[in-house]
């Protein structure tokens, strides 16, 4: 018997629906794909099916395109050590090319068995033919829009935490179907989204101008069609939505989730060209492995992927909340949490990551041979499964109540706090630290408001990252307090954790990055209300959840910065969101032995050269120290975590 995805028998659309049942939908808590209607109609127009019985290889259809090409590091990328220790995903295992050009072995993950977990739910079409994920060859070519049409309505496709999803890979495919654009080339423009608003415009009058055969059909559209296109028919009580997906022009929707900075970046389920997780060049490889990820997607999250990574993390929540409400167990959050109106709000962000150089001296020059960067292991991860976040409608309390309010039964209650924060030099702190909060300054008290996790842990000792203040030394003046809180995110975290967790073990470097970049992307959306417009999506908005995991963050990361100095006497020259560089001896390991996410970790190591300790001895200020940095550690400052960073804009 042929395996899925190797030899496939042809065969012809049968009469009936596939297995797959509207009870799964409906217990998924979305609209049924519930279209039952035949497999012709007056028209006499069909999917072209098989008629020859002899089975083809996959991989000998035409070239699978990728779109434009440009630079951007993969989004989870520090959390991918190069140290022998660490068990995740070594860089070079998603090469995909060798450095003389030749075509090196194909990445581990692509030899990776593709499940059955998202039949039913999603198929892939391509110029060949139509596969379910799991390899299934169900027609030969979909060379019309009404052939589409016949195809969705008798697969009758099923939710999974996000609509059914048809998803079209290759330009021959997109041809075949009349989705033909050509913008130009980025040889031609200076700027990549002067290209990528082309591509976009032309994609979009491109599809208005070839789907009134759905629309004929009775679909309708759900917004402006793009690089997806959603659809939605009713039939009597019954909604069908389907999105239909355009692999190959996926590059021409810009957004944080997929790195736009005049650069092709990280394109969510699809991988990142530059980092190597992008799909294979032909199509129906390409379609094998995106077969292969949506089944990985509803195996491991329960979910299609979104149409972004923070869609689909959002989706994993949603999921969870349906679970909840059905069960009557657990924490639900069915509003938004807006910042409330603060008298005398911060510049810039509630709660801001760290962003820190200092000048190295001769004594951190001293012994050193080493350059290392640490970082904490899925940082923003680790935090929101830990933390109790607050919901509901707060109390504000001002004075004396204020201060009161700080004091609770089981600890400091989730909220906001408007403190003092002393300045820095008459505090006994290191000097080879940054201040322990950056509203913080060295020489004047700065009044400013935080969460409750910056409460607490300015509170701490100074061994421990605080400042060893009492409520007092603070001056609370003022607060806004939740009056219900918990782990809200805790088994969204678990979901997540357990599912990177199987992506390090496979050595399946495409979904670990795509992990990476949906609980960053969700966590960093949190602060956006108009990524939320929607009346079922305004739950997702909840800034002081980001703001707390931040600030929760931060202080872990300068927790470890006081542990390693006692250990081993050494400081960071530099600090950026979670990854913290220092100058080390040979032999010397500053990271955690615990694999735990949110535990340090190696993330660069390269040898100190007499070039750069030069450059560090010599440098005049602390923009000469970052320059020097980069160079040595080849990662653009870290931007490949500073998606941590970025994504806290929120940005669309």
């Amino acid at each position: 018997m042929s395996s899925p995805w190797e030899q496939i028998p042809l065969f012809t659309l049968p009469d009936t629906t596939p297995t797959t049942t509207p009870e799964s939908a409906e217990k998924d808590g979305l609209p049924t794909a519930t279209c039952q209607a035949g497999v012709t109609d007056e028209s006499g127009s069909e999917p072209a099916v098989a008629t020859h019985p002899e089975s083809h290889e996959l991989g000998d259809a035409g070239s699978h395109e990728q779109g434009a090409a440009g630079s951007h590091e993969q989004g989870d990328s520090t959390e991918t050590p190069t140290t022998p220790q660490s068990p995740d995903v070594d860089p070079a295992d998603v090469d995909h090319n060798a450095a003389d050009g030749d075509a090196a072995d194909p990445p581990v993950w692509e030899a990776l068995p593709a499940g059955e977990a998202a039949d039913g739910h999603a198929l892939i079409v391509t110029a060949a033919g139509t596969y379910t994920p799991s390899g299934r060859e169900l027609t030969g070519p979909v060379d019309s829009l009404e052939k589409l049409d016949k195809l969705i309505r008798w697969a009758s496709l099923t939710p999974l935490g996000a609509p059914a999803q048809i998803w079209v890979v290759g330009l021959a495919a997109c041809e075949l179907l009349g989705w033909v654009i050509d913008p130009g080339s980025e040889d031609d423009v200076d700027d990549m989204e002067a290209l990528r608003l082309r591509a976009a415009t032309e994609l979009t009058a491109t599809l208005h101008a070839t789907l009134p055969p759905l629309l004929s059909a009775g679909w309708e559209l759900r917004g402006e069609p793009g690089h997806v296109v959603h659809l939605s028919r009713t039939i009597g009580k019954f909604t069908s939505m389907v999105d239909v997906v355009i692999e190959p022009y996926v590059w021409t929707y810009w957004n944080k989730d997929f790195g736009w900075h005049n650069r092709v970046g990280d394109m969510g389920v699809l991988g990142s060209p530059t980092a190597g997780t992008y799909l294979p060049d032909d199509d129906l490889p390409a379609a094998r492995e995106l077969g292969r990820r949506l089944a990985w997607c509803a195996q491991h999250l329960g979910v299609l992927p979104g149409p972004t990574p923070a869609r689909t993390g959002a989706a994993i929540v949603d999921k969870i909340k349906r679970e909840r409400t059905r069960s009557g167990k657990g924490i639900v959050v069915t509003t938004a949490g807006a910042v409330p109106p603060l008298d005398g709000p911060p510049r810039g962000d509630l709660e801001p990551a760290a962003g820190w150089t200092r000048v190295p001296d001769t004594e951190d020059l001293e012994g050193a041979d080493r350059l290392v960067s640490i970082d904490q292991r899925a940082a923003y991860l680790a935090s929101a499964g830990m933390l109790e976040l607050g919901y509901g409608q707060p109390t504000h309390f001002t004075g004396d109540k204020a201060a009161a309010a700080a004091v609770g039964d089981k600890g400091t209650p989730f909220g906001l706090w408007r403190i003092t924060l002393p300045a820095g030099q008459t505090l006994s702190l290191p000097e080879k630290l940054p201040l322990p909060h950056p509203h913080m300054l060295a020489d004047q008290p700065v009044q400013t408001w935080v969460t409750s996790v910056s409460l607490d842990a300015l509170r701490e000792p100074i061994a421990d990252g605080g400042i060893g203040a009492d409520l007092d030394d603070l001056d609370i003046t003022e607060a806004w307090v939740y009056p219900q809180q918990g782990r809200v995110l805790d088994k969204w975290a678990k979901i997540l954790r357990e599912a990177r967790k199987v992506s390090v073990d496979t050595r399946d470097a495409a979904m670990k990055g795509f992990l990476g970049s949906c609980y960053k992307g969700y966590i960093g959306r949190m602060v956006n209300p108009d990524m939320w417009t929607a009346k079922q999506m305004q739950h997702h908005h909840q800034p002081l959840w980001r703001a707390a995991i931040i600030a929760h963050c931060r202080w872990r990361g300068r927790r470890v910065a006081m542990r390693i100095a006692r250990e081993h006497h050494r400081w960071p020259v530099r600090t950026v969101t979670d990854s913290w560089v220092y100058l080390l001896p040979g032999g010397e390991n500053i990271a955690d032995p615990s694999q735990a996410l949110g535990k340090m970790t190696v993330e660069k190591d390269t040898l100190l050269t007499d070039t750069l300790r030069g450059a560090l001895a010599s440098a005049a200020d602390v923009h000469e120290v970052n320059l020097a940095i980069k160079a040595a550690l080849t990662d653009n400052d870290h931007d490949a975590d500073d998606e941590d960073a970025d994504e806290e804009n929120g940005v669309l």
